[in-house]
């Protein structure tokens, strides 16, 4: 019962940039799920709020699996940059699926690469 990060690859971020995304991305999502999902937050915190961190390719890809995992009925949320740094504003850095554990989530695990530091390094 995890929360998934997607990462955009393309855009080249440092670590530090990947970093910030992801953390406004946890925060979005965990704000409208405290409207909209109470009893789904507290699921999640009693597992100790596990999150995983993949990279994707490019936007259309991140929209894809957008598309799926809200078809399979698992909350999502996108990060659109202010553009104040590293990428263009209104680009779309990471999107976060879940909290939420399926098959879906298995899939995404499954056909995505998890970050490592070589992949963001400068």
């Amino acid at each position: 019962f995890a929360q998934v990060l997607v990462v955009r690859m393309d855009l080249k971020m440092g670590g530090g940039k990947i970093a910030s995304q992801c953390a406004h991305a946890a925060v979005g999502i965990y704000s409208d799920l405290m409207q909209s999902n109470r009893s789904l937050l507290s699921k999640w915190e009693s597992c100790g709020q596990p999150k995983i961190v993949v990279s994707c390719k490019h936007e259309p890809e991140m929209n894809d699996l957008k598309a799926k995992a809200e078809r399979a009925g698992l909350p999502t949320f996108t990060i659109a940059d202010a553009g104040r740094t590293q990428v263009a504003a209104g680009s779309k850095t990471v999107l976060v699926i879940g909290p939420g554990f399926t098959h879906f989530s298995r899939s995404i695990l499954r056909n995505l690469h998890f970050i490592r530091r070589t992949q963001t390094s400068r």
